[in-house]
């Protein structure tokens, strides 16, 4: 009997042992997952980029992807992602939520942006470039203002400030009112206001120069049959904004990286394909005179976001 209890005793030791030596691996084991939640945890932050509907969602991503491209390969530990919107509500309310880091609207929606905690620090291109065009086809009757009257006009958004609201209030300084004397149709899209003029749906398409100038390169034989008819005065072009919990010093790589686009070819490639000459210094302040146009055409046409 005690031969037999020796060798039991024996054996529970061995299992004992190796139940140990188990136990020890899984701890050793255990730190392969933490080590990974580590590493995980130093992933770099990512950051949106959201882009006002310049164009619709295919092409902004087209014209604009090149750039966050550029920003991922110049800013070290971030990582930039572009965001578009199906129209230009969606956008706005994608800034009033503060969802996006950094935005790119237009100036009117620059200054809501400044309401929510956005500011901004950079003009895209140039101010002589942010106007509202008129197209028209060239085989149109209509050749003066006045023979708008009773007609259908196609804008991007009634929020579209070189789009829809400087050619408004361009209207109404020479006797129309836009809210009685002609038909208003909201597209959706910059392109969609011009096609609209292209395919006889509206008899005058409202854009501003860049969409045109990609209309133009893009759509050679429909941009063949239009033509320019009307341009407004310019005004402040659009900035790009960031949202005030954003580290400092990752705004002011930014903006300098904008900034110096223009002085390198591969900067100047970026600046081709968003059709921007360059990117202005530009601040909050620098923006006052889109709050006063804003505050006469709401006094005189309308609320901007009344349709």
């Amino acid at each position: 009997m005690n031969k037999y209890s020796y060798l039991w005793k024996s054996v529970l030791l061995v299992v004992l042992a190796l139940v140990l030596s188990a136990c020890d691996n899984d701890n050793g084991a255990s730190k392969g997952p933490q080590y990974s939640v580590k590493s995980n945890d130093q992933e770099d932050k990512t950051y949106y980029l959201a882009i006002h509907p310049l164009h619709n969602p295919k092409k902004l991503i087209q014209a604009y992807q090149p750039l966050v491209n550029y920003l991922n390969k110049n800013i070290e530990d971030v990582n930039f992602k572009l965001e578009s919107s199906r129209d230009y509500q969606a956008f706005e309310h994608k800034f009033r939520e503060r969802h996006p880091e950094f935005i790119l609207p237009n100036p009117w929606q620059t200054l809501e942006a400044m309401k929510v905690g956005y500011s901004v620090i950079a003009m895209a291109g140039d101010a002589q470039d942010f106007k509202g065009i008129f197209i028209v086809r060239k085989d149109s009757l209509i050749t003066k203002i006045t023979d708008l009257k009773g007609k259908t006009v196609s804008y991007p958004s009634h929020t579209a400030l070189a789009a829809c609201i400087m050619p408004q209030y361009h209207l109404h300084e020479r006797g129309i009112d836009v809210n009685k004397d002609i038909n208003n149709n909201y597209v959706g899209s910059q392109e969609s206001a011009i096609m609209n003029a292209y395919l006889k749906q509206s008899d005058v398409g409202v854009t501003w120069p860049p969409p045109w100038r990609l209309f133009q390169r893009d759509h050679p034989e429909e941009a063949a049959e239009l033509t320019l008819v009307w341009e407004t005065a310019p005004l402040m072009n659009n900035s790009v904004m960031v949202r005030d919990d954003i580290p400092d010093v990752l705004g002011k790589r930014v903006q300098l990286l904008l900034m110096n686009l223009k002085n390198s070819p591969d900067g100047l490639a970026v600046l081709k394909n968003m059709s921007t000459s360059k990117f202005h210094q530009a601040n909050d302040l620098s923006y006052a005179p889109v709050r006063e146009f804003v505050k006469n055409f709401e006094a005189k046409v309308r609320p901007v976001e009344q349709k």
